[in-house]
């Protein structure tokens, strides 16, 4: 039991391969996820790493034992993984370990439409199946089957975003030898682009940087590709290539929070009035980009489980998090990094300025990347921060992830991490001198306490 107690988290399986997961306990999960979910067909899919054929193998095993027939994708990016589920109406399981270092993997799990599997929502119910063992199946095994969905997920993103039309554009993608190498030719197949690839290559042991485009050092290779070829924009996709990062013609980074408030406010040309989710972390421009255009904007928790749920509530058209995921009601809900992309390329495309001038209007405040502080009493450092800014004028607190701060020229967010011993900062004001005297600030009082 203690092994899955281990590699279980809140939304999805990992371990490093094979001490914490391997075949055994992938044939497992499939059998339990089979249980789970009462299907009676389930799709798989998997990405580039060594290890990763066989356990989506071991998994589709389990769960044909259990009577379902595996539709077994094979390689393929965790949205088109979603792509399956949502347009076969089954569940789904990714054979993935995203970003993390080559020693690791993992399974992301969705229940038909694409509805996230988290530990709230049958993760746990599923840990403790596999965990015991689950009873042999009395009746005939299913089959598993090889489909290649690749086509069908291109269309189909290709059909959510109108690129009729677009000018013609130099586009560099880094793919950090991950899956966006396999999918990125075929979804920009016949558009009006010249690709600049870097890393397109699938290997497993990411040989030229982590596949992790939210630290900026993994973005240097594609900022110098993008000088170097005079690109119009650079394009960073993770390991399983569900998120993604941009970069503009000067290669300068452009936040998520900005392609938040782009894609929101395209997204309510096309929908006037829709509801879109931004969690609590995005920068304070993305609700007011959101209710100058007619929208209504809905603040959430940090993750995708929260995100998901609260579009689902809602109706939401769309909904971004500062990690770079990206979600579409008109792709089941789920995150999409390609379909944020092809977004990005369709905006840009359809006029005649440079990316960097185009995305000036949505760009209003700085803003600090994630800081973290390692500290032995979270909530008792917390508590002091609260004090220490509770009664300043103008000042108002908020629980609803951690304690956010807000007051008129400055925001900050203080919340804990759920598996380490650490503190994460986000803070945002309207100028450099307010952000780093308000940086420091809270960091001085989080990190008297550290250790």
């Amino acid at each position: 039991m203690g092994q899955y107690a281990k590699i279980f988290k809140s939304y999805d399986i990992r371990g490093i391969v094979p001490d914490e997961l391997d075949e055994r306990v992938a044939e497992a999960v499939g059998a339990a996820f089979v249980r789970l979910t009462g299907a009676s067909r389930v799709a798989t899919a998997h990405d580039m790493r060594t290890s990763s054929p066989l356990l989506a193998e071991a998994f589709g095993r389990g769960a044909s034992a259990q009577g379902a027939d595996v539709i077994a994708a094979g390689l393929g990016s965790t949205d088109l993984l979603y792509y399956a589920s949502g347009s076969l109406d089954i569940p789904g399981a990714m054979v993935t370990a995203s970003h993390n270092p080559p020693k690791y993997n993992g399974i992301k799990l969705c229940r038909a439409g694409a509805r996230p599997v988290g530990a709230d929502s049958g993760l746990n119910e599923l840990r403790e199946m596999a965990a015991h063992g689950v009873p042999a199946h009395d009746g005939p095994h299913g089959t598993v089957v090889p489909r290649d969905l690749l086509p069908g997920y291109a269309a189909h993103l290709r059909s959510l975003v109108d690129l009729s039309g677009i000018r013609p554009l130099t586009v560099a993608v880094d793919a950090g030898n991950g899956m966006a190498g396999y999918t990125v030719p075929t979804v920009f197949e016949g558009l009006p682009v010249t690709l600049v690839p870097l890393y397109f290559e699938l290997d497993g042991t990411f040989p030229h940087h982590e596949a992790n485009p939210i630290d900026p050092a993994n973005l240097r290779d594609l900022q110098r590709a993008v000088i170097a070829s005079g690109a119009d924009l650079g394009l960073a996709f993770d390991g399983d290539a569900d998120r993604c990062f941009v970069v503009d013609e000067r290669a300068e980074i452009v936040s998520p929070s900005v392609l938040t408030a782009l894609i929101a406010a395209r997204e309510l040309r096309r929908e006037p009035g829709a509801t879109i989710i931004h969690n609590l972390i995005t920068s304070r421009a993305v609700p007011e980009i959101i209710s100058e255009h007619g929208g209504k904007p809905v603040r959430t928790r940090v993750g995708h489980s929260f995100i998901k749920a609260r579009m689902a509530e809602t109706g939401a058209v769309f909904g971004g998090e500062h990690s770079g995921h990206f979600y579409f009601r008109d792709f089941w809900f789920a995150d999409s990094g390609m379909l944020a992309a092809l977004h990005v390329l369709a905006a840009l495309g359809s006029q005649d300025a440079p990316l960097s001038r185009l995305l000036a209007s949505y760009r209003r405040y700085v803003a600090t990347s994630e800081i973290n502080s390692e500290v032995r009493d979270q909530g008792a450092a917390t508590e002091e921060v609260r004090r220490a800014f509770a009664t300043r004028p103008g000042v108002t607190l908020d629980r609803l992830d951690g304690l956010t701060v807000s007051c008129e020229g400055w925001w900050f967010n203080l919340r804990p991490s759920g598996t380490e011993p650490l503190l994460r900062l986000n803070a945002e004001a309207a100028d450099e001198g307010t952000l780093a005297a308000l940086r420091d600030e809270v960091l001085g009082i989080v990190r008297g306490r550290a250790g």
